[in-house]
């Protein structure tokens, strides 16, 4: 099980990063290199003790899900949850934008 959560979630950053900005997409790919868990971890950790923070201006209730998604390549109970939030937060993303596209006045 936790071999194929790994596999499903890579499959999913994979995605994700193709999706992103070229310099987003080289930092997602550069968190997911396996030598980069020294800082992963520690990062992760403070990203989401930090979110809990959210209230507080800087912080924000962002850090939350950027810090599981650093803390899931290492910690194998979140690798489930974490790739099912990122398949929920894609189809959200994608029903928001084609409902903004059909509602959005032609330009010209």
């Amino acid at each position: 099980m936790t071999e194929r959560d790994a596999r499903l979630l890579e499959r999913q950053l994979d995605r994700l990063a193709g999706r992103m900005p070229s310099l987003v997409g080289r930092l997602l790919d550069w968190h997911r290199d396996g030598g980069s868990r020294w800082l992963r971890v520690p990062v992760g950790l403070v990203l989401v003790i930090g979110g809990c923070a959210g209230f507080l201006p800087v912080l924000g209730f962002w850090m939350v899900p950027v810090g599981l998604v650093l803390l899931a390549r290492d910690v194998p109970p979140l690798r489930r949850p974490v790739r099912r939030l990122l398949i929920w937060a894609e189809r959200r993303y994608t029903t928001w934008k084609a409902r903004r596209r059909r509602s959005s006045p032609p330009s010209g």
